[in-house]
């Protein structure tokens, strides 16, 4: 199986709380660890690789069937769980940051008190894409 978040589900209308601010955390943390995408240790310099139904086929395996399990809707998210988040991504993990995470986290959270003084946040659960592949 194959499993990731649908791609390009953002949410529209009317919500009761901000958006989270996914464009300037990115560009705070481009700020911090520059502008080649991190991996972990690594540097995606063209971005994220793609291919992995390549990859399935050459190893032998049949498919694939697709599935899509819609999210859960709007969610209400903390100032703590966007820090959460960020620092859950291999892109953007405390220990890229190295001797300055403290410092990154700080102005994050300038950045989200700002756009959400009540620090509460509305984001859009994702679908999730499914691709179940068979052994011959």
């Amino acid at each position: 199986m194959h499993v990731a978040d649908l791609k390009g589900g953002e949410a529209v209308g009317e919500t009761r709380w901000p958006r989270v601010p996914y464009g300037d955390v990115a560009r705070l943390v481009e700020e911090y660890l520059g502008p080649v995408r991190r991996a972990g240790r690594g540097l995606l310099p063209r971005g994220t690789p793609g291919g992995e139904a390549k990859v399935f086929r050459e190893a032998g395996f049949l498919g694939p069937e697709r599935y899509v399990v819609p999210g859960a809707g709007e969610l209400e998210r903390g100032e703590d769980d966007v820090v959460a988040r960020v620092f859950s991504l291999s892109s953007s993990a405390p220990g890229l940051f190295g001797h300055r995470v403290a410092e990154f986290e700080a102005e994050l959270r300038e950045l989200l008190r700002a756009c959400a003084p009540e620090g509460c946040f509305a984001e859009r659960a994702p679908d999730t894409e499914v691709f179940v592949w068979r052994t011959p």
